[in-house]
């Protein structure tokens, strides 16, 4: 009889087998947060949603690393905290998170 032959080849973003529905979600959370931060950052007049989102993405990129199963969603949020740090970065040189509504 032919049996189903299978491979032990372990790739760089491999899983592990199991979903991880939760860890995927602030994964993918992190990245959407990230892209919005840095996209809006280049924008001087957009300093409050690249500010926000930036602070929002670091967050849920933090607590998504603590969590992480996987070198696939660790991947993920590097690359959506390093965005999201940038953006956040730059969204406080443009004026921060409150842009002057509060405090003057």
């Amino acid at each position: 009889m032919a049996q189903a032959v299978r491979s032990n080849a372990v790739s760089l973003f491999a899983t592990d087998g199991k979903p991880h529905p939760l860890q995927d979600m602030f994964a993918a959370v992190t990245v959407v947060l990230g892209v919005l931060a840095f996209t809006t950052a280049w924008f001087y007049n957009l300093h409050l949603v690249s500010s926000w989102a930036g602070l929002a993405g670091i967050i849920t990129g933090a607590y998504g690393q603590f969590i992480s199963a996987t070198t696939r969603e660790r991947f993920l949020l590097i690359l959506g905290l390093g965005a999201s740090a940038v953006g956040f970065f730059l969204g406080m040189a443009h004026g921060g998170l409150f842009g002057g509504v509060v405090g003057g």
